[in-house]
């Protein structure tokens, strides 16, 4: 796999001597104590690592001016990643950004530390724990620190001449070609597209999961892919399907929903959004295992500063998705540079979440790999 590492562009960042530096005017719980200069943090790139570069990483650089981050935007590779270094014995990421179905295949391998949150995480403003004030969220997994709730969904062009002036409303007009043809985009992975099929070939979301433990449940969200395999252009970075919407190369495709944000608010793009069973997703943090001590102090003083209630509610000014702190929320307002209120634009907004679902995380965790090999011999079938 290829890791590729981008140095942060800002003017933040300042290339510090080679060595250790100390933290300074830092309230974490290792500050004064030994940290290293250089921290490489894993991210998916795009819209969503711009909103991390804005709301927390600068103002951390600003704070600590001999600090150099370097990005690597291989979180889609994830997993992978974090085992091939772990059985290299050469461990070179020091804070992964990963979703909650893989933290949890991290941790129970061990390639992810288990942490105390309250002792790594800062409390609320009015001293609430980590651990109450993220709720139910803090109990993905004890390696898990979360930053976001996000949706996978589906964005469509709406200058679509030969759709008779129609747009699609339902997660079931993906597999419409008659009403909705065109090419449409989906992520090239199981999760989600097992769901949505079986959801679109009759079976009710509480049954979803059960059907996929079987064989014959299996088939039968293959069987309707299949029906529109031919139409379908697979990505595999979060920033491939915006792009593909916006180049014309597809009518009709899921996405994150802060991808889509940036593309309809901030590009002007003739793109709307359709929240039909929307996914709900979890991403937050993971500390690899193996860190040295001054790698893994300068990691968590880092994360003391970037998972605090102002820098969550911080992050939600620059992209759509839902900070993962409660005292995080009354603080989310406008978007940093439009101006526009965000709360409509959040996967959790009432209106657009009455046909939603949320993903079995500890399910995708036990069987992933199982169906990932399966969905790709699919592909080339």
């Amino acid at each position: 796999m290829k890791l590729t590492k981008t140095l942060l562009a800002s003017t933040a960042l300042t290339v510090a001597a080679t060595g250790a530096v100390f933290a300074q005017d830092s309230k974490s719980p290792v500050a004064g104590m030994e940290m290293a200069n250089e921290m490489t943090i894993v991210s998916w790139g795009g819209a969503y690592q711009e909103s991390q570069l804005k709301a927390y990483v600068e103002p951390y650089l600003e704070m600590n001016p001999d600090v150099k981050v370097v990005w690597d935007e291989s979180s889609g590779e994830g997993v992978a990643g974090m085992r091939a270094q772990s059985e290299a014995n050469n461990v070179t990421w020091d804070l992964v950004d990963a979703t909650a179905a893989d933290t949890m295949r991290l941790c129970d391998e061990g390639l992810a530390m288990e942490i105390d949150h309250d002792e790594v995480l800062a409390p609320a403003p009015d001293g609430t724990p980590a651990s109450e004030d993220f709720g139910d969220e803090m109990l993905v997994s004890d390696c898990f620190i979360p930053q976001i709730a996000y949706s996978y969904t589906f964005g469509y062009r709406t200058d679509v001449a030969d759709w008779n002036g129609n747009a699609p409303t339902k997660i079931c007009d993906v597999f419409d070609l008659e009403n909705f043809p065109g090419k449409r985009s989906l992520e090239k992975r199981p999760h989600n597209n097992m769901e949505w099929a079986l959801m679109c070939d009759g079976v009710a979301q509480e049954d979803i999961y059960d059907m996929l433990e079987t064989d014959e449940g299996q088939q039968q969200a293959f069987d309707k892919l299949e029906t529109i395999r031919d139409q379908t252009v697979w990505w595999t970075s979060g920033a491939e399907a915006p792009q593909l919407l916006a180049d014309k190369e597809v009518v009709f495709g899921s996405a994150y929903n802060g991808r889509l944000f940036s593309l309809i608010e901030e590009q002007n793009q003739p793109i709307a959004m359709m929240w039909d069973a929307q996914s709900y997703d979890l991403d937050g943090w993971v500390i690899p295992e193996g860190l040295d001590e001054p790698t893994l102090n300068r990691v968590k003083d880092f994360l003391w500063f970037a998972t605090d209630t102002q820098r969550l509610a911080d992050q939600a000014a620059y992209i759509s998705y839902g900070p993962a702190r409660k005292s995080s929320a009354a603080l989310v307002g406008k978007h940093a540079v439009l101006g526009i209120d965000m709360a409509p634009h959040m996967p959790t907004n009432p209106d657009n979440a009455t046909n939603s679902f949320v993903q079995n995380y500890t399910w995708w965790a036990d069987y992933r790999d199982d169906l990932d090999a399966k969905f790709q011999a699919w592909l080339v079938n």
